[in-house]
C-alpha cells in the first residue's frame, strides 16, 4: 500500500519529465511576490499605506483582467509564444514599477505612472500555474489513450491537480515571506528586481519545456452550424459556476487576511497576520497533496460540497480564539478543506471546460480568485474597521457557505452531463 502510494506521485515525472516540476513551481513564484513587493515597495518610498494598498490593487486588478486574455491567446496560439511575450513584457513593467517608484521617492509625490505600471505588471504576469494545469490534463489523457480505462487517467488528473494546489499554496506562503525578508535585510525594491530576474529566466525555460508539445494551439475554436457558416464557441454556463466558487474562495481568503490583521494588531502587530495566515496554507497545501490517495467513488461535486460545508464550519471558530496561539490553532485546522476544494473546483473547471478552451477556463478560474481576494479584503477592512475583528471574520463563513451552495448547484450540472 505504501508503495502504490507513493508511485501515485512518482508517476508525475514520468508523464511531464523531472525538470516539470522544480521548473512549474519555481517560475510561478514571481506572481506570488508582486503584489505584496509592490505594496512594500510603493508604502516604502511614499510614506503612505493607502498608497501602497492602491499600487497593489492595481496589480491585482491587472491580473484579474489579464489572466483569462492570456488564458485565450494561450488556446489559440498555443502556450510557448504567448509564455516568451508575457515573460518579456512582464519583466519590463516590474523594472518600469521599481524605476517609477524610486523617481517617486526622489520627487516625494505619488505620479499615476505608478499605477499604470502596476496596473500592466499585473495584467502581462506570466499564467505559470494554471497553464501547467492544462499540460496535466493533456498529459494524463494522453496517457492514458483512448483504449484505457478512465479511472486510471481520472486518479493521474487528481494526483496531478493535488501536486499543483500544494505547489501554489507553497509558493504563495514563500512569496511574501521572500518580500519581507529582502525588503527588510537589503532593499524594498530587491524583491520586484529579483521576481523580474525570476520571470526573464524561469518562464521562458517553461515555456520551451517539452510538455507545451501535448497543448496544440487550436486556432479560434468554431463550430458548423446548420447553414454550414463557422460560429465562435462559446464558453457553457456551467463554466460560471467554478468560476465563481474561486471567487468565494478568494473571498474567503481576502477576508481572512483583513481579519487577521485586525485580530493580531490588538496583540502584537500587524505583521504577525502574514505568519497567523501562512498556518492556515501549510495545513491546505498538507490536504490538497493528500487528495490524491482519497476514494474516488464519492465524485467531484460530493467532495467538493462537504469539504466546502466543513469549511463554513470550522470558519465560525474564527470568532472564539483571545490569544495568538489559539488563533494559530483554529487556522491550521481550517486549512485542511480549503486545499481540496480548491483540487476540486479545478477538476471541475477541467470536465465542464468545451474543447480547445482548458486555457481560458483555467486562467479564468485563477482570476476569479485574484478578484475574490480584492473583494474579500474590502469588505473584511471596512468590517474590521467600523465594527472590529469579529464583524471581518463573519465574511470567510458567509463565503464558505455559499462555496458550498455552489457546489449543490454543480452536482445536479455533472449529474446532466453524465
Amino acid at each position: 500500500m505504501e508503495r502504490a502510494a507513493r508511485g501515485r506521485f512518482s508517476r508525475l515525472p514520468q508523464l511531464a519529465g523531472r525538470s516539470f516540476i522544480p521548473l512549474g513551481l519555481f517560475a510561478r513564484l514571481p506572481l506570488a511576490m508582486l503584489a505584496m513587493g509592490t505594496l512594500t515597495l510603493v508604502t516604502s518610498v511614499t510614506g503612505s499605506f493607502a498608497a501602497g494598498g492602491a499600487a497593489a490593487g492595481a496589480v491585482g486588478i491587472g491580473s484579474a483582467l489579464g489572466a483569462p486574455v492570456l488564458g485565450a491567446l494561450a488556446d489559440r496560439r498555443g502556450q510557448r509564444p504567448v509564455l516568451l511575450l508575457s515573460a518579456l513584457l512582464n519583466t519590463v513593467a516590474v523594472l518600469a514599477l521599481v524605476f517609477i517608484a524610486n523617481t517617486t521617492s526622489e520627487a516625494g509625490d505619488f505620479p499615476p505612472a505608478v499605477l499604470v505600471a502596476a496596473f500592466a505588471a499585473g495584467a502581462t504576469c506570466p499564467q505559470v500555474g494554471p497553464l501547467a494545469r492544462v499540460r496535466w490534463m493533456a498529459l494524463t489523457a494522453n496517457a492514458a489513450g483512448p483504449s484505457a480505462p478512465s479511472g486510471g487517467a481520472a486518479r493521474e488528473l487528481d494526483t496531478a491537480l493535488s501536486y499543483e494546489s500544494t505547489a501554489d499554496e507553497l509558493t504563495f506562503v514563500l512569496g511574501p515571506a521572500l518580500v519581507g525578508i529582502l525588503a527588510s535585510l537589503v532593499a524594498p525594491w530587491l524583491p520586484l528586481a529579483l521576481a523580474a530576474a525570476m520571470t526573464i529566466t524561469l518562464v521562458p525555460a517553461f515555456a520551451v519545456h517539452p510538455t507545451h508539445g501535448a497543448v496544440p494551439a487550436t486556432g479560434r475554436p468554431v463550430r458548423r452550424k446548420g447553414t454550414g457558416r463557422a460560429q465562435p464557441v462559446k464558453l457553457p454556463w456551467v463554466v460560471a459556476l467554478p468560476v465563481l466558487a474561486m471567487v468565494c474562495m478568494g473571498t474567503f481568503f481576502g477576508s481572512t487576511q483583513a481579519a487577521l490583521s485586525a485580530f493580531s494588531a490588538g496583540l502584537a502587530g500587524t505583521e504577525i497576520a502574514g505568519l497567523l495566515y501562512a498556518v492556515m496554507g501549510l495545513s491546505s497545501a498538507v490536504a490538497a497533496f493528500s487528495v490524491a490517495y482519497w476514494p474516488r467513488r464519492a465524485g467531484l461535486a460530493l467532495r467538493w460540497v462537504l469539504c466546502a460545508a466543513l469549511m463554513a464550519g470550522l470558519a465560525v471558530l474564527l470568532l472564539v480564539p483571545a490569544s495568538l496561539p489559539m488563533m494559530a490553532a483554529v487556522l491550521l485546522v481550517l486549512g485542511l478543506p480549503v486545499g481540496p476544494v480548491m483540487v476540486t473546483v479545478f477538476a471541475v473547471g477541467g470536465q465542464v471546460a468545451p474543447a480547445g478552451r482548458l486555457g481560458t477556463v483555467m486562467t479564468a478560474l485563477a482570476s476569479g480568485i485574484v478578484a475574490g481576494t480584492a473583494i474579500g479584503s474590502s469588505i473584511g477592512g471596512q468590517l474590521a474597521q467600523l465594527h472590529g475583528p469579529a464583524a471581518a471574520f463573519l465574511v470567510p463563513v458567509c463565503a464558505a457557505a455559499a462555496l458550498a451552495l455552489l457546489g449543490a448547484g454543480a452536482a445536479v450540472v455533472l449529474r446532466r452531463r453524465a
